[in-house]
């Protein structure tokens, strides 16, 4: 299931009081989006990382008192109020860890404490495809939750870029090479592809939604030039840190796109594939209402294909372009292919 319709699955199925397990590859932005469900929901977020738990931790401490045995609960459970106890990498922790997560989950009870009412339980974990460290879960823990598949999607990690203010060299390059996002995607059933996966688990550093996001983090730093290939190598991986800093070489050598704008009929349109996306990402972020005829001028020149990426791009940018007559020509003429 695309990003865009895990989080609306997610709530509905909060508002319905049943647990739910989100399942998706390392780093693609599985807690975020439980975090991004809290805040839209306006509740509290607890955050267990099961793997790094013992049986003890959840259940807490026993106590004698008046001859009588008590479990002290741990701190970090919550006693009141309405929220999300989000149980991660549940798949990940030991067989006991996950035997204390089942009573939690089937009777909203671990020993003599009990989950409030206003609160409900989701996890999250690896899928064994992916060759992350990954435990067996009995079947009637499985049986106790509903289960959401988390599949990457470039449109929409793109569109969330685009509103977080990433860089637009990393947008573009995920536009141009939509294969990097994840290298934990197995793309077909091959043999050749299965062990090119199956080889990622053994790298120090591969390519995941959120090593992009580190990226992106390190090049708005702007780095010298002379250490930018290590520092993206050792945070996606050495091919596709060479891929983008190929990409980088187009980019940089893209013209000013404001001097771009003043003659926008005569300025030359590039051929090449990859110069294509960086100009089409970087024209997106000139979009206004004051600059649209002139940009939608330009635009037009391009291969449609481009067209309909820039245009995507400036509307994440600015809805407001949606009223400008540029903007509305060009739909009257391509809604076809914008939607």
């Amino acid at each position: 299931m695309r990003p865009a319709l895990v989080k609306e699955s997610l709530i509905t199925m909060i508002k319905a009081n049943r647990p739910v397990m989100l399942h998706g590859s390392p780093g693609v932005g599985k807690s975020d989006v439980i975090r991004q469900v809290a805040d839209e929901l306006n509740v509290k977020l607890i955050d267990i990382r099961l793997s790094q738990l013992d049986p003890v931790d959840l259940r807490g401490i026993p106590s004698v008192t008046a001859g009588k045995t008590i479990w002290n609960q741990p701190s970090f459970l919550p006693v009141d109020g309405e929220g999300i106890l989000f149980l991660d990498e549940i798949n990940s922790a030991p067989q006991a860890v996950q035997a204390a997560a089942y009573q939690l989950v089937l009777d909203r009870r671990l020993g003599e404490y009990e989950l409030p009412k206003g609160w409900r339980v989701m996890a999250a974990g690896n899928r064994t495809t992916d060759r992350a460290i990954v435990n067996q879960m009995s079947t009637a823990l499985k049986n106790r939750f509903a289960h959401v598949n988390y599949d990457v999607n470039n449109d929409d990690w793109c569109d969330w870029a685009i509103k977080t203010n990433l860089p637009i060299e990393v947008i573009g390059f995920i536009r141009f090479r939509p294969t990097m996002l994840n290298e934990f995607e197995q793309r077909n059933n091959s043999k050749e592809e299965k062990d090119r996966v199956a080889k990622i688990k053994d790298l120090n550093s591969f390519a995941t939604p959120r090593s992009w996001a580190s990226l992106a983090a390190v090049l708005s730093t702007e780095p010298k030039e002379d250490v930018e290939y290590e520092l993206y190598s050792g945070i996606v991986g050495e091919t596709a840190a060479t891929e983008f800093m190929g990409y980088l070489t187009y980019y940089r050598d893209l013209p000013d796109l404001d001097a771009l704008l003043m003659n926008p009929e005569k300025t030359p349109v590039p051929e090449n594939p990859a110069v294509l996306y960086a100009l089409a990402t970087g024209l997106a972020t000139k979009a206004s209402e004051d600059s649209m005829e002139r940009l939608m001028i330009y635009t037009e020149r391009m291969p449609l294909e481009f067209q309909t990426l820039l245009v995507k791009d400036a509307l994440a940018r600015d809805p407001k372009i949606t009223k400008t007559k540029p903007f509305i020509s060009w739909m009257t003429k391509n809604a076809k292919v914008l939607y």
